[in-house]
């Protein structure tokens, strides 16, 4: 599957808020929050045309429970998919269209991390276009392949992620 980049946030801005209604349609009751992460959250980038989507909910063990409410949505269940404490679905077997990250509401450490990288690269425009042009770097380089795409940005993520945590905590306190 190739990957391709596309600058495009307010189409999926639009799809982040259609994709909103109707988890909160199936499965409003269970979902304290929903938030657009990921890099279509993040203006005047290329990305790749996936739009995530954090839920937070109050008790992330009754979320089981609606893997086949998902699947009538076009998700496929994907368990915790490395990260203890989520649920991760993806929309789109041939070509995905949306992933939905679950988190219970004090899973803090996920919820803060996604939330501060966003909100971090929105408000630094130098650094969100050094991780746009480490994108396109690694999709031109490894096209067909989206572990090597996703390893190569690895290591900037986790370290912008550092920086972006320290200043969210600073936002938050004052």
């Amino acid at each position: 599957m190739e990957i391709i980049l596309k600058k495009d946030y307010e189409k999926w801005e639009a799809q982040f808020v259609k994709e909103k209604e109707l988890l909160l349609k199936v499965v409003g009751k269970e979902i304290i929050e929903v938030h657009h992460i990921g890099s279509t959250a993040i203006k005047d980038i290329y990305a790749k045309p996936v739009i995530d989507i954090m839920v937070v909910v109050e008790n992330i063990m009754h979320m089981d429970s609606y893997n086949n409410t998902m699947r009538q949505l076009g998700y496929e269940p994907q368990g915790e998919s490395g990260i203890s404490g989520r649920r991760f679905y993806i929309k789109g077997v041939d070509t995905r269209t949306h992933h939905v990250h679950m988190f219970q509401f004090d899973n803090y450490e996920n919820i803060d991390r996604h939330l501060a990288l966003r909100d971090y690269l929105n408000a630094n425009k130098t650094i969100a276009k050094e991780y746009e042009k480490l994108k396109i770097i690694l999709a031109n380089k490894y096209s067909n392949n989206r572990s090597a795409y996703s390893n190569g940005k690895s290591s900037f993520i986790k370290h912008v992620e550092r920086e972006a945590l320290k200043w969210y905590q600073r936002n938050q306190d004052g």
